[in-house]
């Protein structure tokens, strides 16, 4: 039994059925109808892509034996290997669970913010309704108004994402709207990835249309004034979108699987198995990550294969390989062409029971460039048939 059919989700239910050669029986719960990817959503505010060029259905997986199901999973008994859904009240038995929630918001950590307008006060971080939303208010804002972008405290899902929005934000605005601003809020003491390219990106392309504030964490909203507040000062603007702190997504607080800091999920990081019930297995965002490994849609993707290797081992009576190593990808663009990229490679350390950073592998682009917006693009069609194909 797979939850969720993003990037982790749709991964290991493609590839239990692969890998098991069609033995394993694969049920997938997922609550839309499509997929929609986060990565290159950015695009979409930048007014360089469509929701259309984000989109994948499901058809693919169920090509692979893979039974979709559109509904959403309420509870989970752990002990007797059931879940419920919500459609019926139906409830289905497991021998293995694959969980890959992504992330929810931790609303209440920011005062005003659980009882404002969503569409007052967006954080658009899951691609779809409010990405679409965030787009046409920042269509309808007036040339010379102000968007205000706050980024939370790390960690949260994929650290450049709130970067490459101010910069796409900032690209939209330069083209189109060139006496507003884009202030970026930053709870953090600096930019948490590719930084330095980012800030060169910033002032060679848009100069005082984005300002950057690093260390100011936005603490209350008051979306009648559209109004952020730090413990300093109070900031307006014509468009407010506030990134809560996040964690594990609900379910995983429901079934008591997220026991660090009650946000992350705790796994066996040989299977992806969790630390505190046996037979369920937590990919993606959720996870309390192992050192310099991101929240990002291609570890989440990785974790998937890890996963369903493992699972497919320990169903057919052997034990999973200790010899894990996984890669990572993450590209941002700056502009509708010019892109960077940061990678890392991660093996598993049977000693330290973990994967760690390994050494002098991946790297950061030497600076950003078209060539590596034609690669951005490449990885994100690839990611999606590796998903979905």
């Amino acid at each position: 039994m797979v939850i969720g059919g993003g990037f982790g989700g749709a991964t290991a239910a493609k590839y239990l059925r692969m890998w098991s050669g069609g033995r394993i029986e694969v049920i997938l719960v997922e609550r839309d109808s499509a997929f929609v990817s986060c990565p290159m959503s950015n695009l979409v505010l930048g007014g360089t892509r469509s929701m259309a060029d984000l989109t994948r259905d499901y058809r693919g997986l169920r090509a692979h034996g893979v039974q979709v199901r559109h509904d959403e999973v309420t509870a989970i008994d752990p002990g007797k290997r059931m879940l419920r859904l919500r459609s019926g009240g139906d409830e289905l038995s497991y021998d293995r669970l694959i969980m890959s929630p992504g992330v929810d918001f931790m609303v209440e950590e920011i005062e005003g913010l659980s009882v404002a307008a969503p569409d007052l006060v967006l954080h658009a971080w899951k691609a779809g309704v409010q990405t679409v939303a965030l787009r046409r208010r920042l269509e309808s804002m007036p040339n010379g108004g102000v968007y205000v972008l706050s980024i939370p405290r790390a960690p949260y899902r994929c650290p450049p994402g709130p970067y490459e929005r101010a910069s796409q934000v900032a690209f939209y605005f330069k083209r189109e709207k060139p006496r507003s601003k884009v202030i970026v809020l930053d709870a953090n003491e600096d930019v948490v990835s590719k930084g330095a390219l980012f800030k060169a990106a910033w002032s060679e392309l848009y100069g005082s249309i984005l300002e950057y504030r690093p260390g100011t964490e936005v603490k209350r909203v008051t979306p009648a004034s559209s109004s952020v507040h730090t413990d300093f000062d109070s900031i307006r603007g014509d468009v407010l979108n506030v990134l809560p702190p996040m964690r594990a997504g609900d379910i995983c607080r429901t079934t008591g699987l997220a026991n660090a800091n009650s946000r992350w999920c705790g796994v066996d990081w040989m299977t992806m198995e969790s630390t505190v019930h046996p037979g369920i297995h937590v990919l993606g965002d959720a996870t309390q990550a192992a050192s310099a490994m991101p929240k990002s849609g291609h570890m989440a993707n990785q974790h998937a294969k890890i996963a369903a290797a493992a699972i497919v081992e320990i169903m057919s009576g052997r034990q999973p390989s200790v010899d894990v190593v996984i890669a990572n990808t993450c590209y941002s663009f700056v502009s509708d062409r010019e892109a960077m990229h940061v990678a890392s490679v991660h093996r598993y350390d049977n000693a330290q029971k973990t994967l760690v950073p390994v050494a002098g592998a991946g790297g950061l682009s030497a600076q950003r460039s078209e060539i590596e917006g034609v690669y951005a693009q490449a990885w994100a069609h690839n990611i999606w048939n590796d998903m979905f194909a």
